[in-house]
C-alpha cells in the first residue's frame, strides 16, 4: 500500500479539504502568540495533490514577529540575548563574550543609570553611576580591544557624558521629559509675559550696578529660591500632564539660569 492511500484510509478528512484551526469542529485556547503578538494569523492545513497534509497559513506568526522583537537586541559579536541581569540594565555589554555594544537610542537617559523616570532624582544616585559607567568605558580599559569596540566604546561614553549633563540640572532635566512625552520646548522663544520681561530686566540692571560679591551673592541665592519654586511649578504639572504649563515653568527657568550664569561670570 502506498504512503498516500495509507493517509488516505486513515483520516475521516477528504482529500481537498481544509483544516483551519478557528473552524467549530477544532476548539483551540488562545495561545500566548495570539494574544500577545500583533496581527496574529492562525495556521491552516490542506492535503496536496499527493495526499501529503501541507501548511498553508501564514508563518510570520511565529518566526517573523519573534525575531523582530528579539534581533535588535543581540550581541553584533556572538549573537547572544542580553541575560537576566543585562535586561535590567543598558545593553552595553555582553556578558557571553565581553564585547562592548553599540549604542542603543532606544534606550532613555534615566534608563541608563537605572533611575525611575520622575523629575526629582537623587543627585548622589546620579553621581556614582555616572562615575561607574565611565570607568568601565574609559579608554584606557578598551585599548586593547578591536577598533570596532574602541569605537563603540567612544561612542557610549559620549552618550553617558551627554545623559549626566542633561539629568543633572532641574531645567534641562525637565526640557527633556518632556521631550520624552513628544512636547518640544523652543528655549529661544521671546518672551511675551510683561510681567516677566519686567522682572528679568530689573535683576539684569540690578547686577550689573553690583559692585561688591555680598550684593552679587544675594541676588544668586534670590535665583537660586525662584528656580525652586518653578520646578516645584514644573513638577507638579507635569504629574498632571498639564504640558501648557510645564512649558512655561520651563521658560521661566530659562531666564532665571541665564541670570545666575551672569552673575557667576561676575563674581
Amino acid at each position: 500500500m502506498t504512503l498516500s492511500n495509507f493517509l488516505r484510509r486513515t483520516t475521516s478528512i477528504p482529500q481537498n479539504s481544509t483544516l483551519n484551526f478557528s473552524s467549530p469542529q477544532i476548539k483551540l485556547s488562545p495561545s500566548p502568540f495570539e494574544t500577545q503578538i500583533p496581527n496574529f494569523h492562525k495556521p491552516t492545513f490542506h492535503y496536496n495533490s499527493l495526499g501529503f497534509l501541507r501548511f498553508s497559513g501564514e508563518r510570520s506568526w511565529c518566526s517573523k514577529s519573534a525575531e523582530k522583537l528579539q534581533s535588535s537586541s543581540r550581541c553584533w559579536n556572538c549573537d547572544a540575548f542580553p541575560t537576566a541581569s543585562e535586561s535590567a540594565a543598558p545593553f552595553l555589554f555582553c556578558e557571553s563574550c565581553q564585547c562592548i555594544q553599540p549604542v542603543d537610542y532606544s534606550i532613555d537617559y534615566f534608563q541608563i543609570f537605572g533611575l525611575e523616570k520622575k523629575y526629582d532624582i537623587e543627585d548622589k544616585n546620579l553621581e556614582g553611576k555616572y562615575k561607574d559607567w565611565q570607568k568601565k568605558l574609559h579608554p584606557d580599559l578598551v585599548h586593547s580591544k578591536s577598533q570596532k569596540e574602541r569605537d563603540f566604546a567612544a561612542e557610549q561614553s559620549a552618550r553617558v557624558i551627554d545623559a549626566y549633563r542633561t539629568l543633572r540640572t532641574p531645567l534641562s532635566r525637565g526640557i527633556y521629559m518632556l521631550k520624552l512625552d513628544g512636547v518640544e520646548v523652543d528655549e529661544e522663544k521671546t518672551i511675551s509675559d510683561p510681567d516677566l520681561l519686567a522682572e528679568i530686566m530689573e535683576i539684569r540692571e540690578e547686577v550689573e550696578e553690583a559692585t561688591n560679591s555680598e550684593t552679587l551673592n544675594y541676588i544668586l541665592s534670590q535665583m537660586q529660591e525662584k528656580m525652586k519654586n518653578w520646578s516645584t511649578t514644573f513638577a507638579d504639572a507635569f504629574q498632571s500632564q498639564n504640558f501648557e504649563e510645564a512649558k512655561t515653568s520651563i521658560q521661566r527657568m530659562t531666564y532665571y539660569s541665564r541670570v545666575m550664569e551672569e552673575v557667576v561670570k561676575k563674581l
